[in-house]
C-alpha cells in the first residue's frame, strides 16, 4: 500500500528587485541564442533577511526558441547584517512569440502573460542563515525593461 503524502507548503522567503544592464549578445551558438545580462545591483526584502544585491553577477540566458528561454543567474546578496549569500538561480521563461520579442527589445509586457519560474539555491557561511544551505526553494519572476522582480519561497 502506498502512503499518501501531504503536498509541501511554501513560505515567502524574500522579494528581490534585480537591477540589470543592457544584454550582451553572444549570438547564435549550436545550442541557441546566447546572451549575458549583467546584474548591477538591487534590493532584497523579506521576513528572514533584508539587504542588497551586489554588482558583478550576471544572468546567462540561452534562448532556444522564439518562445523559450533558459535562465541561469549567479550573484551575491549582502544582508543588512553584512552576511554574504551566494545565489544560483536557474529557471525558464516562456510566453507567446510576440511577448518574448517585446521583452527582448526591452519593452514592457504584462507579467501575467509570461511563465517565469525558477529554482534558487543558496550558499552561505553565515551561522544565522545556515539552513539556507539545506533547503529547497521555488521562485517566481517578472521581467521589466530595467529590472527583474523575483519572489523566493522556501519549500517546507
Amino acid at each position: 500500500m502506498t502512503a499518501i503524502h501531504t503536498p509541501p507548503a511554501v513560505e515567502h522567503l524574500a522579494t528581490l528587485t534585480v537591477e540589470v544592464a543592457a544584454p550582451q549578445e553572444v549570438g547564435a551558438t549550436p545550442f541557441g541564442n546566447r546572451r549575458v545580462i549583467p546584474i548591477t545591483g538591487g534590493t532584497v526584502s523579506g521576513p528572514v533577511f533584508n539587504g542588497r544585491i551586489l554588482p558583478g553577477g550576471a544572468d546567462f540566458q540561452l534562448i532556444s526558441s522564439p518562445t523559450y528561454t533558459d535562465i541561469h543567474a549567479r550573484y551575491v546578496i549582502e544582508t543588512d547584517q553584512g552576511e554574504q549569500i551566494y545565489v544560483e538561480n536557474t529557471g525558464i521563461r516562456t510566453g507567446s512569440q510576440e511577448d518574448i520579442r517585446l521583452l527582448a527589445q526591452g519593452l514592457p509586457v504584462d507579467p501575467a502573460r509570461i511563465y517565469f519560474r525558477s529554482i534558487p539555491r543558496f550558499e552561505t557561511a553565515a551561522p544565522r542563515l545556515a539552513w539556507l544551505n539545506t533547503h529547497l526553494f521555488l521562485g517566481t519572476g517578472a521581467r521589466y525593461p530595467d529590472r527583474v522582480e523575483l519572489n523566493f519561497f522556501v519549500v517546507r
